[in-house]
């Protein structure tokens, strides 16, 4: 695991030098600047270059170090600008490359004006891109209202309410002030039961541990469940279960627990992440296990996924509704369009072979501290009759 960990590292850095040159080759000869101000931007890529592996090992440090959190800042903060400048950019040459065609075919096309203009633009819209995506990631997730129409809904199940968090990823950049404030958030709407859908995490234990302390104040009479995600077993998923219990929250692993109000029985199962057997053989992700013994005649069967993907062994067990995170719906432009080369689905409600499917965009954010067109969120999960 650990070589796989330093291969991919190694491709990386690789991977940001090329991007890196690209867009200095791309950018920087076009701009219409002295040079000093050229002599700037090349310092400004080589410096970039070398703060984003640092803030990205930073990241994996598993002891906290007086250096780490500042490193982890600058360098992600540097990866989500690059990020958007990078993009901007190929976006930019394809601009290019269209009004270069449309020239051979005999339109009247301002080439090195547009150029010059383009050149300077881009980083301007990756600056902006990058302001606008902090200030949204930063800022405490909005509550969605999310309603799940079932058919023969029981009256004592009418409006049930399930608060759903996803994707926390308290790390180098989540501390526990943003925990605190998502826990209060979702207090305050009164859930009947609460699902944490993985990747609460992004470290040891040794290092978070303080930052996670709020989890232990979530409260709902039917229970606070959790699942975990990929992240979790990077981090060390044995010693977070672990004190995921200790805060006295009900972590299931393939398992289910019955709650709801009398009479009325909800199934709320859980499963590892759909990645945990390549982790720990132990730990494989089996949705029909953690169904095992379940009241058959249960009204609601809710499954907590972290990623989508697991709905297509889920739903013919007969589960009502599987709640799932993971996609983060992207995060930010573009690469919520290449979600789908991995998951079923990006965000929202879905229908899959008679099981619903929600995916929530996540309640904090990973890597960057940025996020645009995919507003992160706290999900209200309402069971209606249909």
């Amino acid at each position: 695991m650990a070589l796989s960990r330093s291969s991919f590292f190694l491709r990386f850095v690789m991977l940001s030098v090329i991007g890196h040159a690209y867009v200095g080759l791309r950018l920087i000869p076009d701009a219409p600047v002295g040079a000093a101000a050229a002599a700037s931007a090349w310092l400004w890529l080589l410096l970039s270059c070398a703060l984003i592996p640092l803030g990205m090992l930073s990241r994996r440090a598993s002891h906290p170090r007086p250096w780490g959190e500042a490193a982890a800042w600058v360098g992600l903060l540097a990866l989500g600008f690059f990020s958007s400048l990078f993009v901007f950019t190929v976006l930019r040459d394809s601009v290019l490359l269209a009004a270069w065609i449309a020239a051979l075919l005999g339109a009247h096309v301002p080439m090195l004006p547009l150029r010059e203009m383009s050149a300077l633009l881009v980083p301007a819209l990756a600056l902006l891109g990058s302001l606008v995506g902090f200030a949204n990631a930063r800022r405490l997730a909005r509550v969605v209202t999310v309603k799940v129409p079932i058919a023969g809904l029981p009256d004592a199940l009418e409006d049930f309410t399930i608060v759903q968090i996803s994707d926390v990823h308290v790390g180098p950049t989540i501390k526990a002030g943003y925990v605190r404030a998502i826990v209060e958030a979702v207090n305050a709407e009164r859930p009947d039961m609460i699902a944490i859908t993985g990747d609460v995490v992004d470290g040891s234990v040794e290092m978070l541990s303080a930052h996670t302390q709020p989890l232990a104040d979530l409260s709902a009479p039917h229970g606070v469940y959790l699942v975990t995600g990929n992240h979790e077993y990077y981090s060390g998923a044995s010693a977070w279960v672990q004190e995921f219990r200790r805060l006295g929250l009900r972590v299931l692993m393939n398992e289910h627990a019955v709650a709801g109000p009398d009479g009325c029985d909800v199934v709320v199962a859980g499963i590892t992440d759909y990645t945990a057997g390549s982790h720990d053989a132990q730990h494989r992700s089996d949705p029909s296990r953690a169904l095992a013994g379940a009241p058959a005649d249960a009204a609601v069967k809710v499954l907590l996924a972290h990623q989508p993907r697991s709905a297509m062994a889920a739903a013919p067990l007969g589960y009502t509704l599987q709640l799932s995170g993971h996609t983060h719906g992207g995060q930010f432009f573009p690469w919520g369009f290449f979600v789908r080369l991995q998951q079923p689905f990006t965000a929202g409600l879905h229908r899959h072979k008679g099981m619903w499917v929600y995916v929530s965009r996540g309640t904090g954010y990973w890597g960057p501290p940025k996020r645009l067109w995919a507003p992160s969120e706290i999900t209200r999960i309402r069971l209606v009759r249909a």
